[in-house]
This record gives C-alpha cells, sequence and structure tokens, in this order.
C-alpha cells in the first residue's frame, strides 16, 4: 500500500489512537506520543514521506508487527 502525501503530524497522532498511543506531550512544532512504556515523538507539521515511513517503521518495532500490516490497518478507510 502506497502511503499517504497529505499527511500531517495531528492527523497521524488521531490514527495512532487505535493502537493505544496517547499525547502525553507537546512542545513547539512536536508531540509525544506514549504506550505502554513505549514512546515516539512526531512534528506537528505535513510529513514528508521519508519522516512518516521513519515514524511507521518504529511504531511497527514498538507494536512487534510488520510494517506492511500497520499501514493496511491504518490507511483502510480514509
Amino acid at each position: 500500500m502506497k502511503l499517504p502525501r497529505e499527511l500531517d503530524g495531528e492527523e497521524l497522532a488521531k490514527l495512532l489512537e487505535k493502537f493505544g498511543y496517547r499525547l502525553v506531550r507537546r512542545t513547539g512544532s512536536h508531540m509525544r506520543l506514549a504506550r505502554e512504556g513505549d514512546r515516539i515523538t512526531i512534528p506537528r507539521h505535513k510529513l514528508k514521506v521519508g519522516t512518516l515511513n521513519s515514524i511507521l517503521n518504529e511504531v511497527a518495532r514498538q507494536l512487534g508487527m510488520d510494517k506492511k500490516e500497520l499501514v493496511k490497518e491504518l490507511f483502510k478507510k480514509r
């Protein structure tokens, strides 16, 4: 599945809620999300494809799942 090109950090944070991530801190142009001891920091602005790919790789690693499966779950019904 192709990664979306028009996604910002706020939208991604909302999508990650279904995997248990919650906003714990917002500082300047970045947000920190946490889930059961795992943390990820994402920018609030529009995400470039490389940045989004890196974030999704880290989230998939934290969840113990394949990135392709994560992408399919996050972006199905967008």
